[in-house]
């Protein structure tokens, strides 16, 4: 049995762990997705790996800003439309911004990151839920049954401060929040909302396309993670998986690290 036989929906799609969860769900058995991203080309990659996955995968790419109202909602509409409903979303579109302190990041760098990481998760999260509320509860005859599940991709500096970082650090832990918040409010309609959060992960954006300055200059958080190494886009993509999945039924309003330790140690 699939262990995701729904419609899921995926932004940030076209690279890293939003690309990676796009293939986690082909491989988990979710063969009709829409994903999202800024960069059209990258997301003719993803579906040429989906391709690559199973040939009967049917996709709708939408290349475009999850922080624009009117793109969240055709992109949501247009996925109802296609496939008659919703049953799972990771949102998973994101930036990190130049690492810089709050007396040298521009006011512009700081609102993008906060336009991005939270209100685009928040435009998101609003339109999915919207359509999941008209679904059917469905799910295993011993088990109550759900309308839909969102996994926001958070990160551990929701939990924790960095150097550098302000904006960002705020923009993620408003996103657990947010995931929190609407985990009350919507329970009561069967529908889960949770996020992962990853510690350094081997992303062009978290390695910056591998430049050799940044990975020296993360070499001391690195070493913070006790197993010793970088998140495969794929781990923390099998986590979306997981807590979209019924095997997570009872799992709401978490915030699971991802992360090889870091917020253990």
């Amino acid at each position: 049995m699939a262990e995701l036989p729904g419609v899921g929906l995926i932004t940030g799609a076209g690279s890293g762990i939003g690309q990676a969860t796009a293939l986690a769900f082909v491989r988990a058995g979710c063969t009709r997705l829409s994903l999202a991203d800024l960069n059209a080309q990258g997301l003719e990659n993803t579906r040429h790996q989906i391709a690559e996955i199973s040939s009967e995968a049917q996709i709708n790419l939408a290349a475009g800003d999850v922080t624009s109202v009117e793109f969240v909602d055709r992109l949501v509409d247009a996925t109802v439309a296609q496939f008659g409903r919703l049953d799972y979303a990771v949102n998973a579109a994101g930036i990190i911004g130049p690492w810089a302190n709050s007396q040298e990041l521009k006011l512009e760098d700081a609102d993008r990151v906060m336009d991005v990481n939270y209100r685009g998760t928040f435009l998101c999260a609003r339109a999915e839920v919207r359509a999941m509320l008209k679904n059917e509860p469905t799910g295993p005859d011993d088990i109550p049954g759900q309308r839909g599940a969102i996994v926001h991709i958070a990160s551990g500096l929701a939990f924790v401060g960095r150097q550098g970082a302000p904006a960002y650090c705020a923009s993620k832990g408003a996103v657990v929040q947010l995931a929190r918040a609407d985990a009350l409010d919507y329970s009561k309609d069967g529908i889960r909302i949770n996020c992962v959060c990853p510690g350094l992960t081997e992303t062009p954006l978290g390695t910056n396309n591998n430049d050799p300055a940044t990975l020296k200059a993360l070499e001391p958080v690195l070493a913070l993670h006790p197993l010793g190494r970088w998140g495969k886009p794929r781990e923390i993509a099998d986590a979306a998986v997981f807590l979209c999945s019924m095997r997570a039924s009872f799992i709401q309003g978490h915030a699971l690290a991802v992360d090889g330790g870091h917020l253990a140690a």
